[in-house]
Protein backbone atom coordinates (compact mmCIF):
# COMPACT_ATOMS: atom_id res chain seq x y z
CA UNK A 1 0.00 0.00 0.00
CA UNK A 2 1.56 3.29 -1.06
CA UNK A 3 1.72 5.99 1.62
CA UNK A 4 1.75 9.69 1.58
CA UNK A 5 2.01 11.81 4.28
CA UNK A 6 2.18 15.76 4.45
CA UNK A 7 2.61 18.06 7.40
CA UNK A 8 3.09 21.56 7.39
CA UNK A 9 5.39 22.60 10.01
CA UNK A 10 5.62 26.38 9.45
CA UNK A 11 3.71 29.22 7.93
CA UNK A 12 4.81 33.00 7.71
CA UNK A 13 3.34 35.87 5.82
CA UNK A 14 5.67 38.96 5.41
CA UNK A 15 4.55 41.64 3.94
CA UNK A 16 6.18 43.91 1.25
CA UNK A 17 4.57 46.98 1.04
CA UNK A 18 5.73 49.85 3.20
CA UNK A 19 4.89 50.67 6.14
CA UNK A 20 3.04 54.00 5.77
CA UNK A 21 0.84 52.07 3.42
CA UNK A 22 -1.65 50.95 6.23
CA UNK A 23 -1.86 53.58 8.48
CA UNK A 24 -4.18 51.62 10.98
CA UNK A 25 -3.78 48.49 12.78
CA UNK A 26 -7.32 47.65 12.03
CA UNK A 27 -7.00 47.96 8.61
CA UNK A 28 -3.72 45.05 8.80
CA UNK A 29 -5.00 42.02 7.74
CA UNK A 30 -4.64 38.46 9.90
CA UNK A 31 -1.43 36.58 9.06
CA UNK A 32 -2.54 33.20 7.78
CA UNK A 33 -6.07 34.29 6.05
CA UNK A 34 -8.23 31.41 5.01
CA UNK A 35 -4.92 29.31 5.33
CA UNK A 36 -4.85 28.71 1.35
CA UNK A 37 -2.85 25.89 -0.20
CA UNK A 38 -1.84 25.07 -3.76
CA UNK A 39 -3.76 22.16 -4.49
CA UNK A 40 -6.63 23.15 -2.31
CA UNK A 41 -6.63 27.49 -2.91
CA UNK A 42 -9.13 28.47 -0.24
CA UNK A 43 -8.51 32.19 -0.88
CA UNK A 44 -5.60 34.47 -1.95
CA UNK A 45 -3.36 36.35 0.35
CA UNK A 46 -3.67 39.73 0.46
CA UNK A 47 -1.87 41.98 -2.31
CA UNK A 48 1.74 42.54 -1.90
CA UNK A 49 2.18 39.76 0.71
CA UNK A 50 4.29 37.01 0.09
CA UNK A 51 3.78 33.62 2.18
CA UNK A 52 6.13 31.26 2.77
CA UNK A 53 4.77 27.57 3.64
CA UNK A 54 7.57 24.09 4.80
CA UNK A 55 6.80 21.32 5.25
CA UNK A 56 8.36 17.30 5.21
CA UNK A 57 7.06 15.10 3.41
CA UNK A 58 7.98 11.14 3.94
CA UNK A 59 6.41 8.35 1.23
CA UNK A 60 6.56 4.57 1.22
CA UNK A 61 6.68 1.37 -1.86
CA UNK A 62 5.81 3.41 -4.92
CA UNK A 63 7.02 2.21 -7.60
CA UNK A 64 10.26 4.65 -8.11
CA UNK A 65 11.04 3.88 -4.71
CA UNK A 66 11.27 2.04 -1.43
CA UNK A 67 11.23 4.86 1.01
CA UNK A 68 11.61 8.76 0.58
CA UNK A 69 11.76 11.83 2.31
CA UNK A 70 12.18 15.56 1.30
CA UNK A 71 11.43 19.05 2.68
CA UNK A 72 9.34 21.25 0.74
CA UNK A 73 9.33 24.87 0.24
CA UNK A 74 6.67 26.91 -1.37
CA UNK A 75 6.41 30.58 -1.98
CA UNK A 76 3.07 32.65 -3.09
CA UNK A 77 3.09 35.77 -3.99
CA UNK A 78 -0.62 37.98 -4.44
CA UNK A 79 -0.19 40.52 -7.39
CA UNK A 80 -3.67 41.27 -7.85
CA UNK A 81 -6.82 40.40 -5.67
CA UNK A 82 -7.13 37.53 -8.51
CA UNK A 83 -3.82 36.26 -9.33
CA UNK A 84 -1.14 34.83 -7.30
CA UNK A 85 2.58 33.41 -8.59
CA UNK A 86 3.56 30.36 -6.74
CA UNK A 87 7.37 28.70 -6.92
CA UNK A 88 7.62 24.91 -5.08
CA UNK A 89 10.74 23.28 -4.50
CA UNK A 90 12.58 20.47 -2.57
CA UNK A 91 15.63 22.01 -1.05
CA UNK A 92 16.33 18.13 0.20
CA UNK A 93 14.92 15.24 -0.61
CA UNK A 94 16.69 11.54 0.62
CA UNK A 95 15.00 8.44 -1.14
CA UNK A 96 16.40 4.57 -1.45
CA UNK A 97 15.66 3.12 -4.76
CA UNK A 98 16.86 0.20 -6.78
CA UNK A 99 19.01 -0.90 -3.73
CA UNK A 100 20.88 2.56 -3.55
CA UNK A 101 20.26 5.40 -1.34
CA UNK A 102 20.91 8.75 -2.49
CA UNK A 103 20.39 12.69 -1.27
CA UNK A 104 19.44 15.36 -3.65
CA UNK A 105 18.04 18.57 -4.72
CA UNK A 106 14.51 17.71 -5.91
CA UNK A 107 12.29 19.54 -8.62
CA UNK A 108 11.64 23.16 -8.64
CA UNK A 109 8.46 24.36 -10.18
CA UNK A 110 7.08 27.91 -11.27
CA UNK A 111 3.43 28.53 -11.78
CA UNK A 112 0.88 31.10 -10.97
CA UNK A 113 -2.74 30.29 -9.84
CA UNK A 114 -5.99 32.37 -10.72
CA UNK A 115 -9.13 32.84 -8.86
CA UNK A 116 -12.08 33.27 -10.99
CA UNK A 117 -15.01 32.92 -8.04
CA UNK A 118 -14.04 34.11 -4.33
CA UNK A 119 -16.75 31.90 -2.22
CA UNK A 120 -18.02 33.72 0.84
CA UNK A 121 -19.67 31.80 3.54
CA UNK A 122 -20.32 28.04 2.16
CA UNK A 123 -19.37 28.97 -1.42
CA UNK A 124 -16.81 27.07 -2.91
CA UNK A 125 -13.96 29.21 -4.25
CA UNK A 126 -13.11 28.20 -7.72
CA UNK A 127 -9.29 28.67 -9.02
CA UNK A 128 -6.86 27.20 -11.23
CA UNK A 129 -3.07 26.46 -10.90
CA UNK A 130 -0.35 25.94 -13.65
CA UNK A 131 2.63 25.05 -13.15
CA UNK A 132 6.20 24.33 -15.40
CA UNK A 133 9.03 22.49 -13.70
CA UNK A 134 12.04 24.79 -14.11
CA UNK A 135 14.45 22.17 -12.68
CA UNK A 136 14.85 18.55 -12.89
CA UNK A 137 17.00 17.17 -9.95
CA UNK A 138 16.90 13.86 -10.41
CA UNK A 139 15.27 12.56 -7.32
CA UNK A 140 12.20 9.55 -8.35
CA UNK A 141 8.90 11.38 -8.43
CA UNK A 142 5.69 10.04 -5.98
CA UNK A 143 3.46 7.91 -7.73
CA UNK A 144 -0.26 9.78 -7.31
CA UNK A 145 -1.78 6.42 -9.20
CA UNK A 146 -1.49 8.13 -12.77
CA UNK A 147 -0.66 5.85 -16.21
CA UNK A 148 2.78 7.02 -16.11
CA UNK A 149 3.84 5.41 -13.38
CA UNK A 150 2.83 1.89 -13.28
CA UNK A 151 5.20 -0.45 -12.86
CA UNK A 152 5.38 -3.98 -14.03
CA UNK A 153 8.54 -6.81 -13.85
CA UNK A 154 8.97 -8.82 -16.99
CA UNK A 155 10.84 -12.22 -16.14
CA UNK A 156 12.11 -14.20 -19.37
CA UNK A 157 15.42 -16.04 -19.82
CA UNK A 158 15.10 -14.57 -23.42
CA UNK A 159 16.41 -11.73 -23.54
CA UNK A 160 15.24 -10.95 -26.97
CA UNK A 161 11.39 -11.49 -25.53
CA UNK A 162 12.77 -9.15 -23.14
CA UNK A 163 13.97 -6.24 -25.34
CA UNK A 164 10.81 -6.65 -27.38
CA UNK A 165 8.11 -6.54 -24.92
CA UNK A 166 9.90 -3.67 -22.98
CA UNK A 167 9.98 -1.44 -25.81
CA UNK A 168 6.38 -2.29 -26.61
CA UNK A 169 5.21 -1.63 -23.00
CA UNK A 170 7.65 1.59 -22.50
CA UNK A 171 5.14 2.80 -25.76
CA UNK A 172 2.03 2.32 -23.73
CA UNK A 173 4.07 4.50 -20.50
CA UNK A 174 4.62 1.23 -18.53
CA UNK A 175 7.54 1.49 -16.19
CA UNK A 176 9.70 -1.94 -17.00
CA UNK A 177 12.20 -3.81 -14.92
CA UNK A 178 13.70 -7.12 -16.19
CA UNK A 179 14.09 -10.17 -14.75
CA UNK A 180 16.27 -13.04 -16.59
CA UNK A 181 14.73 -15.72 -13.95
CA UNK A 182 12.45 -16.49 -11.17
CA UNK A 183 14.68 -15.29 -8.04
CA UNK A 184 15.31 -11.81 -9.79
CA UNK A 185 11.88 -11.20 -10.21
CA UNK A 186 11.07 -11.97 -6.64
CA UNK A 187 14.24 -9.56 -5.55
CA UNK A 188 12.62 -6.90 -8.07
CA UNK A 189 8.97 -7.46 -6.60
CA UNK A 190 10.45 -6.78 -2.91
CA UNK A 191 12.08 -3.58 -4.29
CA UNK A 192 9.44 -1.76 -5.46
CA UNK A 193 5.34 -2.67 -5.65
CA UNK A 194 4.84 -3.47 -9.31
CA UNK A 195 1.32 -3.33 -10.95
CA UNK A 196 1.64 -6.45 -12.76
CA UNK A 197 4.37 -9.41 -13.33
CA UNK A 198 5.01 -10.81 -16.88
CA UNK A 199 6.47 -14.40 -16.59
CA UNK A 200 7.89 -16.56 -19.67
CA UNK A 201 6.38 -19.82 -19.87
CA UNK A 202 9.96 -21.10 -18.75
CA UNK A 203 12.72 -19.71 -16.18
CA UNK A 204 16.15 -21.57 -15.91
CA UNK A 205 15.96 -21.25 -12.11
CA UNK A 206 12.23 -21.67 -10.61
CA UNK A 207 8.92 -23.57 -11.88
CA UNK A 208 6.89 -21.03 -13.40
CA UNK A 209 3.61 -22.25 -11.16
CA UNK A 210 5.94 -21.95 -8.13
CA UNK A 211 6.52 -18.15 -9.00
CA UNK A 212 2.77 -18.02 -9.42
CA UNK A 213 1.78 -19.99 -5.89
CA UNK A 214 4.04 -17.17 -4.10
CA UNK A 215 3.33 -14.26 -5.95
CA UNK A 216 -0.66 -14.95 -5.48
CA UNK A 217 0.08 -15.62 -1.39
CA UNK A 218 2.73 -12.78 -0.91
CA UNK A 219 0.78 -9.90 -3.97
CA UNK A 220 -3.08 -11.04 -4.04
CA UNK A 221 -3.46 -7.74 -5.46
CA UNK A 222 -0.82 -7.72 -8.29
CA UNK A 223 -1.60 -9.26 -11.97
CA UNK A 224 -0.27 -11.97 -13.15
CA UNK A 225 0.33 -13.04 -16.97
CA UNK A 226 2.60 -15.17 -18.94
CA UNK A 227 4.04 -13.92 -22.34
CA UNK A 228 1.51 -16.56 -24.11
CA UNK A 229 -1.10 -14.12 -22.85
CA UNK A 230 -2.86 -16.55 -20.51
CA UNK A 231 -3.40 -15.76 -16.81
CA UNK A 232 -2.05 -16.99 -13.98
CA UNK A 233 -4.95 -16.10 -10.96
CA UNK A 234 -4.20 -13.05 -9.30
CA UNK A 235 -5.94 -9.65 -8.90
CA UNK A 236 -7.15 -7.81 -12.78
CA UNK A 237 -5.19 -4.82 -13.70
CA UNK A 238 -7.05 -2.12 -14.34
CA UNK A 239 -4.61 -1.68 -17.63
CA UNK A 240 -4.52 -5.53 -18.28
CA UNK A 241 -5.37 -4.85 -22.03
CA UNK A 242 -2.54 -2.45 -22.63
CA UNK A 243 -0.72 -5.57 -21.58
CA UNK A 244 -2.39 -8.18 -23.36
CA UNK A 245 -2.09 -5.93 -26.64
CA UNK A 246 1.55 -5.66 -26.51
CA UNK A 247 2.33 -9.29 -25.80
CA UNK A 248 0.22 -10.14 -29.34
Amino acid sequence: MRFIFAASLLYLTLTLQPAAAQSAVDDEPEANPGRPTVSTPATITPVGYLQFETGFVPAYQSPEFSSRYSLTEVMKLSVTSRLELLAAAEPVAHFTAGGTTANRVADIFVGAQFVFHQGEGAKPTLAVSYFHRAYDGGAPEFDVGSPTNSLLVLASADAELRHRLRTSLTGLRWQVREASGGAEAMAQLEDARSEALLVDSWLPDLEVGEVATVIRMLYPAMELLRVDGGADGGARSPRRNELLHALR
